[in-house]
């Protein structure tokens, strides 16, 4: 195993905890029968119940990451990585993000019929427990592959697929669940959001980049039909034209019940137009070492605390801290962590002398659901660096 420095960092609200840099290397998988059994929804569970928590669909792409590089790479030499990993990427990082917090996650996904395809199929359905009932096999088309290079905090990427299929997974009747994720494209309307709105699903939406330009909330059809969006604080001002995240939110709430800005470093606002509650939770600070799928991670915190029913404020803290969580590690779903990965966090903040009893108390929330102190160690090592020592256990 490769091991980077282990240091003492001060996190936002004078939080200290320790930061273990580990470069991702060769694991068995996560054992789901070791899992430690934690329902965030416990309490509120009925025979009548959808079967699904939530629902998404998209593309799934294989991420190979390189880890251990002390600088980019430079053209016309060779570079040596100290670590690999591969995972599912794509989708899969929300997918992913959302089982490892307990939800009954279904993902309706094509996947090509190569060893990438099986591959990210059984690390999904067999790893992480995730329903591949709307997803299928398509026969002649290889997985879309991306390659991933971490150093300094950052990482750059180099892909490569093709179209997806036409009878790419979105179907028209998406499967009943508590809840939906989905990612809003400028211009351009998804039929099953709708539907699953219709059937009483609760649609958490995103956005990316308006390539556009024009940043107009009316090219995002779909939104009317969803509870929450989630944008960033840039996007949030271009598309209300506020000048500064948190007027952005509250302008939102104009089109959208539930508005979440989430404001890099600074952490996240929100404000449910509703009920006139608003919160403001401060971003743990961290040293990144890979933000790959961390606004994924970030929305399946808020998921989690929105379905449990818990309050505003504590929906953010615990979508903030595991965002923070993820970016120490490297990967996008490799790095999402779970319940033991939080209580292991929890316990560690406690025993830091010196720490601000107001701070620590803002995830006290966090008390009275979390695994057993000796359930898993933490953190743990889902990297798997070569495809094709045989099918996930």
């Amino acid at each position: 195993m490769c091991r980077g420095d282990v240091s003492d960092l001060v996190h936002t609200g004078q939080i200290r905890t320790i930061r273990r840099e580990l470069t991702v290397t060769a694991s068995t998988g996560e054992d789901r029968g070791s899992r430690p059994r934690v329902d965030p929804l416990a309490a509120l569970r009925a025979p009548d119940d959808p079967p699904w928590d939530v629902y998404l669909t998209g593309t799934v792409f294989l991420d190979i990451i390189f880890t251990g590089l002390d600088s980019a790479p430079v053209r016309g030499t060779e570079s040596w990585a100290r670590g690999m990993g591969s995972s599912p990427g794509g989708v899969a990082n929300m997918a992913t993000a959302l089982a490892r917090l307990g939800l009954k996650t279904s993902l309706a996904a094509a996947f090509g019929d190569d060893h990438y395809g099986e591959y990210c199929w059984d690390a999904l359905e067999q790893g992480e427990g995730i329903d591949l009932s709307t997803s299928r096999t398509v026969p002649g088309w290889h997985s879309p592959v991306t390659v991933s290079m971490a150093y300094e905090g950052e990482r750059t990427m180099v892909s490569h697929g093709h179209e997806p299929p036409p009878e790419e997974p979105a179907p028209d009747c998406p499967p009943p669940a508590r809840a939906a994720v989905a990612s809003l494209t400028p211009g351009k309307r998804a039929p099953w959001i709708a539907q699953a709105a219709g059937r009483g699903t609760r649609i958490f939406a995103d956005v990316g980049w308006d390539e556009t330009g024009a940043w107009d909330l009316a090219g995002l059809p779909d939104l009317g039909h969803c509870e929450a969006f989630l944008p960033n604080a840039e996007e949030a001002m271009r598309y209300t034209g506020a000048a500064c995240p948190r007027d952005a939110a509250r302008a939102l709430t104009a089109h959208v019940p539930l508005a979440v800005v989430t404001l890099g470093a600074e952490g996240a606002c929100a404000v449910d137009g509703r009920t006139g509650e608003t919160a403001e939770v401060p971003a743990i600070a961290v040293e990144a070492l890979d933000p790959t799928g961390a606004g994924d991670v970030f929305v399946a915190g808020f998921v989690t605390g929105t379905l449990a029913g818990w309050p505003l404020a504590d929906r953010l803290a615990l979508a903030g801290l595991t965002a923070a969580l993820s970016v120490q590690e490297f990967g996008g779903s490799l790095s999402a962590p779970g319940w033991s990965e939080i209580a292991a966090w929890w316990r560690t903040v406690q025993s830091v002398e010196g720490q601000d009893p107001e701070a620590l108390s803002r995830y006290a929330f966090l008390e009275g659901m979390l695994p057993d102190k000796q359930a898993r160690p933490w953190p743990l090592r889902r990297a798997v660096p070569t495809i094709g020592f045989g099918r996930l256990a």
